[in-house]
C-alpha cells in the first residue's frame, strides 16, 4: 500500500467513524481568516456550505458518498475562495466627513459622508458612523452601489440630547464580495468635534418678544425707572402704560400709528456670574439637572444684559476654579460665555466657595453685580454660602440664587393618606423653613436673594437685574 493512499483510507475511515467530525473540521479556515483580516461568511456561502454537511451524513451507510461529499466540498471551496478574491480591500473605499463644529442641544444638526470606490470595479458598501445612540442620528446606516473610480455624498441628522464636546471617532464600512459569499467589516479613522451648545431658542424668542413689547408672555415684566434716562433707543408701537409724554408726533404722522421712544439706562454696569458645578448642583429636574437650568438663565440673563449696554463675566467652579471669563461688553462676549460653558458637567465633589471668592477678589476690583447662583441642603454649605456673599457686601452688589427642589416641596404638600407620609412632610417641611431662615439671614447682612425652582430661573433672573438696574443700585 502507498502512502497515499494509506492517508486516504485512514481519513475515510476517520470520517466514518466520526461523521461530524467534517462538519466541525470545516469552519476552522473562517475563524482563522474572521480573526486575521476581519472578513466573515455572509448568509449565502452559509446555506451552501450546509449542502456537503448534510450529504456527509451519508457516509454512516456507504463509502462512496465519500467522494460526492469531497466533490462538493471541493467546488463550495473554489467557489468560496474566488469569491474571496472579489472581495475589495479596505485601501480602495476611502471616506471624508463634512460637518459644522457647532451644533445645539436638541437640535438636528447635519453631517455628510462623502465615499470614494479607488478601484475599477463595482463594489456594495453598507456605511455607518460613529454617532452614539443618544444623538439619535437618522437614518442610521446607508447602503451604497459605486461603481468603479466613483463616489457618493450621503447625508444625515443628528439630534444631541446632552451638551458637550462631541466626539466622532471612526467610520464603520461593510463591504461584499462579487457574489455575495464574503463580507469584511473595517473601521476607517476619522476623528471630528462638534462642540454641543445648549439651546439658544429662548434667546431668539427674547429677541421677537422685545421688539413687539410683549416680554410679559415669558415672565419678563417691566420696570418703572427711579429718575429718567434720556438715552435713545427705538421707536415701537404706543402701549396702554406707555407715558403719553414719550409719544413721536412726527413719527406717529408718518406711521399713521401712534409711536413713542423708548430710552435705555446710559450707565454701563458689570456683572459677573458664580456658576457653582458642585454636587450640589447634580440633582436632575426632568431631563435637565440643576445646572444645565442655571446655565440657561445666565445665557439668558448675559444676552439681556450685553444687549443694553453692560459687561458680563462668568466664574463656574466645584472643588477648584474651572473657568473665568472676564467681564466684557459687546455680542461677541455671548461666544466667550458659550465656549466656557458648554462643556462644563456637575462633579461630584464639594464646592470651594472660599477658593471661588478669593479667586474673584484677586481678578475683580471693580464694583459689580456678583449672582451666586447655587443649592443648599445642609447647615455647612448654607453657612458658607451667607457668610461668603455677605462679605461682598459694600464693594459689591451681591445677590445668591438658591434653586428649590420639587421633590423637596412635593412632599411637604402631601401630609396625608399614612402616618409615612405625615412624618415625610413634617420633615419637608422643616427644611423648607430651614431655608426660609438662611434667606433671612442672607437679607439682614444686605444680600440679595432669589428662591425660584430650576425651570423657572430665567424670567426672574433677568426680572431682579431690570429691577437693580432701573433702581440704579450699583
Amino acid at each position: 500500500m502507498s502512502l497515499p493512499s494509506f492517508w486516504v483510507d485512514w481519513l475515510v475511515e476517520l470520517i466514518q467513524a466520526r461523521p461530524l467530525l467534517l462538519l466541525a473540521a470545516l469552519p476552522l479556515p473562517l475563524f482563522g481568516v474572521a480573526a486575521i483580516w476581519r472578513i466573515f461568511p455572509h448568509t449565502p456561502l452559509v446555506l451552501i456550505a450546509g449542502v456537503p454537511a448534510m450529504l456527509s451524513f451519508g457516509m454512516i451507510g456507504s463509502d462512496e458518498v465519500f467522494w460526492i461529499v469531497l466533490a462538493v466540498d471541493l467546488a463550495v471551496l473554489a467557489a468560496a475562495l474566488f469569491d474571496l478574491s472579489t472581495l475589495a480591500r479596505q485601501s480602495t473605499v476611502s471616506v471624508g466627513r463634512h460637518t459644522g463644529r457647532i451644533a445645539s442641544i436638541g437640535v438636528k444638526h447635519d453631517v455628510s459622508l462623502e465615499v470614494s470606490n479607488l478601484s475599477g470595479r463595482l463594489i456594495t458598501v453598507w456605511l455607518r458612523d460613529d454617532a452614539p445612540s443618544e444623538s439619535d442620528p437618522q437614518p442610521q446606516q446607508f447602503a451604497l452601489r459605486l461603481a468603479g473610480q466613483t463616489r457618493q455624498r450621503v447625508k444625515y441628522t443628528i439630534k444631541p440630547h446632552v451638551r458637550g464636546l462631541l466626539k466622532l471617532n471612526c467610520v464603520y464600512l461593510r463591504v461584499r464580495s462579487a457574489l455575495g459569499l464574503w463580507q469584511h467589516f473595517s473601521g476607517i479613522p476619522l476623528e471630528s468635534e462638534i462642540d454641543v451648545y445648549p439651546d439658544l431658542k429662548q434667546l431668539a424668542e427674547y429677541e421677537v418678544l422685545a421688539r413687539t413689547n410683549r416680554l410679559s408672555l415669558i415672565g419678563v415684566r417691566r420696570t418703572r425707572k427711579v429718575g429718567q434716562d434720556n438715552e435713545f433707543e427705538r421707536l415701537r408701537d404706543y402701549s396702554l402704560d406707555d407715558n403719553y409724554k414719550y409719544i413721536d408726533w412726527r413719527a406717529t404722522a408718518r406711521r399713521n400709528k401712534i409711536t413713542v421712544k423708548d430710552f435705555q439706562a446710559n450707565q454701563s454696569q458689570r456683572l459677573i456670574c458664580l456658576l457653582d458645578c458642585g454636587r450640589m448642583m447634580i440633582n436632575t429636574d426632568g431631563e435637565l439637572c440643576l445646572l444645565d437650568h442655571a446655565l440657561n438663565a445666565v445665557l439668558m440673563l448675559s444676552y439681556v444684559a450685553l444687549s443694553r449696554g453692560d459687561s458680563v463675566g462668568l466664574l463656574s467652579f466645584s472643588d477648584t476654579v474651572h473657568s473665568y471669563v472676564p467681564p466684557r461688553s459687546g455680542m461677541m462676549q455671548m461666544n466667550r460665555l458659550l465656549h466656557a460653558s458648554f462643556n462644563r458637567f456637575p462633579q461630584l465633589v464639594e464646592s470651594r466657595y472660599d477658593e471661588a471668592f478669593l479667586y474673584l477678589a484677586r481678578h475683580c476690583r471693580r464694583r459689580s453685580l456678583v449672582i451666586l447662583i447655587s443649592n443648599v441642603i445642609d447647615e455647612v454649605n448654607a453657612a458658607q454660602v451667607v457668610d461668603y456673599l455677605a462679605t461682598l457686601s459694600g464693594r459689591h452688589l451681591p445677590l445668591g440664587v438658591l434653586l428649590r427642589d420639587h421633590q423637596l416641596f412635593d412632599a411637604a404638600d402631601d401630609a396625608w393618606g399614612s402616618p409615612a407620609k405625615t412624618f415625610r412632610a413634617a420633615a419637608a417641611a422643616e427644611i423648607i423653613a430651614w431655608r426660609h431662615q438662611v434667606f433671612t439671614d442672607l437679607q439682614h447682612r444686605g444680600v440679595l436673594s432669589l428662591d425660584v425652582f430650576p425651570e423657572q430661573l430665567a424670567a426672574p433672573l433677568v426680572n431682579r437685574y431690570l429691577e437693580i438696574k432701573a433702581r440704579h443700585l450699583l
